[in-house]
């Protein structure tokens, strides 16, 4: 009896390392993404590639951003930030909620804020713009990982 208990008690302490053994950093949201962003009226509006790792803490870390179409809204400068929150890794499928914002460095005061969800390579979602008159808007974007 003794060695069954030890066997019950061993199969449950490597289920348990096995459930913890689930990071919390999803590295396949790490990389290259492209981002359509469409108006109600499903005409394109921004366009951006960007390169994301997320952090320990869910931050993202965001580098190579460049939007591919022109707006007088983000000429130059602008800054981005997001957070990626991990709801399921699923045989290398990641699921989570997806957070992204860019900051117009030139002219000052626009702001794009994209809200979504990842599953796998595609994130979606929607998207808002405010600031100055001309740039305010908003709609839902797809995200594509590269």
């Amino acid at each position: 009896m003794r060695r069954f208990a030890a066997g019950i008690v061993l199969l449950i302490t490597l289920a348990l390392i096995g459930c913890g053994s689930n990071s919390s950093n999803p590295s396949n949201i790490n990389g290259t993404w492209n981002a359509t962003l469409v108006s109600g009226g499903n005409a394109t509006v921004f366009t951006f590639g960007t390169s994301l790792t997320v952090n320990g803490d869910g931050s993202l870390s965001v580098s190579n951003f460049s939007f591919s179409t022109n707006s007088p809204c983000f000429v130059s400068g602008e800054t981005e930030s997001g957070s990626f929150t991990l709801s399921g890794n699923f045989n290398g499928t990641v699921n989570g909620k997806f957070d992204f914002t860019v900051q117009s460095g030139s002219p000052v005061g626009n702001t794009l804020t994209l809200s979504g969800t990842a599953n796998g390579n595609t994130i979606s979602g929607t998207w808002s713009l405010t600031g100055s008159s001309g740039c305010t808007g908003n709609g839902t974007f797809t995200m594509t990982k590269v």
